[in-house]
């Protein structure tokens, strides 16, 4: 079999950043998938579970109730080995493209209060599994260390 495309970046030189991980095409339109590199794979320690599942939460609803792309957006969610985040966009797109969109989406998660939603038994398979202060913390050095400042090396994968 193949490797899927994913496996075929190099994990030793990718740094958080945001980029385009693959563009799909459906009929006469483009799903576009970003990566949203948190940590340093392989350097730096894996998010939890409970902060990526509480940003989760915050950034599918950011998302979808956004007034340009909330119409766009096909899934937002983590990455199996918890570095970041898969966002797929309905559209030809990229990486520049949202990047004020991802700063607004990361400083909602930053300054949000109150209770997470979801986070509910009726809501939610494993709403216990919740640690907003954590999910706060990440996205405020996801803002700081990249998104603030991007630069042309964390919009394109390494070559």
């Amino acid at each position: 079999m193949e490797k899927i495309t994913s496996f075929t970046i190099d994990h030793i030189r990718l740094i958080p950043g945001v980029y385009v991980s693959r563009k799909d095409p459906v009929g006469d339109s483009v799903i576009t998938t970003f990566d949203l590199r948190m940590t340093n794979p392989n350097e730096e320690p894996v998010m939890n579970t409970a902060e990526m599942h509480a940003m989760e939460h915050l950034g599918a609803t950011f998302l979808r109730n956004h007034p340009v792309f909330g119409s766009r957006i096909i899934y937002f969610g983590p990455m199996g080995c918890r570095t970041g985040f898969y966002l797929l966009l309905a559209g030809d797109y990229e990486s520049t493209d949202i990047v004020n969109l991802m700063i607004e989406m990361y400083e909602f998660i930053r300054d949000f209060e109150g209770e997470i939603p979801g986070a509910s038994a009726k809501d939610c398979g494993n709403y216990l599994d919740m640690n907003l202060p954590m999910a706060k913390w990440l996205a405020r050095k996801y803002l700081d260390e990249v998104l603030y400042d991007i630069t042309p090396d964390r919009l394109r994968y390494p070559e």
